[in-house]
């Protein structure tokens, strides 16, 4: 029998996008649904985010912490960003904005979240993680060598690892396992502004991924971000309105 799991990740404050894939997402009519991480920062409606996540939760979704939600929820910005000697003035600007107006009650939330879940379907044992594998920060982009990869996934036993953080929609068969990345829901890198998701099929020992890609209006968001006016918001609204990552 085969199951069917949803997979979004990196929605960054983007309620347009979010609701858009999830209208796609219940015509599919998955088994389940699961949340990667990232809902909160960069975009200007994080509470709409947190709201719409929880909902998800309450009908059974698997929902994870990000990085950037622990840059938000704890303001604690090394943990969020341990690849920067200084983490810049754009990016603690947009984590104090979206932790004033979380409020407690769903800081609260977001802190409780775990960094990781996992579910068994049959002898499949799938990981839902927002970087790599014991890490939120971590990522197994393009630009991550194939050792480093096969390293990363050997941490878990595992045969699908879902994971985001990178923003680029990806799937990787590295034969024993299988590597599934459904891309940016509410903050693209890759050239496309619609809002990315993934659908994973489980049938015994097969697994198949599919990208998928629903096309939203971004650019009412683009231009709440420019009369929003935090520092960086001018990039953020390009990021937003071309799906290419502008700073």
């Amino acid at each position: 029998m085969t199951t069917r799991i949803a997979l979004l990740s990196d929605i960054h404050g983007n309620i347009a996008a979010l609701d858009a894939v999830l209208v796609d997402v219940r015509r599919e009519a998955p088994d389940l649904i699961a949340l990667l991480g990232d809902y909160v920062l960069n975009g200007p409606r994080p509470c709409e985010v947190v709201d719409r996540v929880r909902e998800l939760e309450s009908q059974g979704a698997y929902v994870i912490q990000g990085n950037t939600d622990i840059a938000a929820a704890d303001l604690d910005m090394a943990a969020a960003f341990p690849w920067f000697d200084e983490v810049p003035r754009v990016n603690v600007v947009a984590a104090e904005w979206a932790h004033d107006e979380l409020g407690d009650e769903r800081l609260d939330w977001l802190r409780r979240l775990p960094a990781e879940r996992r579910v068994r379907v049959d002898d499949t044992l799938v990981l839902f993680c927002h970087a790599s594998p014991g890490s939120q920060t971590a990522g197994l982009g393009a630009d991550v060598d194939a050792a480093t990869v096969v390293e990363a996934v050997a941490r878990t036993d595992a045969r699908v690892v879902a994971c985001g953080h990178t923003h680029m929609a990806d799937v990787r068969d590295l034969g024993w396992k299988q590597v599934v990345n459904p891309g940016s829901c509410g903050y693209a890198f890759d050239g496309d502004p619609g809002a990315a998701w993934a659908l994973v099929e489980v049938d015994g020992d097969v697994v198949r991924a599919d990208l998928r890609r629903t096309v939203y209006d971004a650019r009412p968001v683009s231009d709440e971000l420019t009369e929003r006016g935090l520092t960086g918001d001018v990039y953020r609204a390009a990021t937003v309105r071309t799906g290419r990552f502008v700073r």
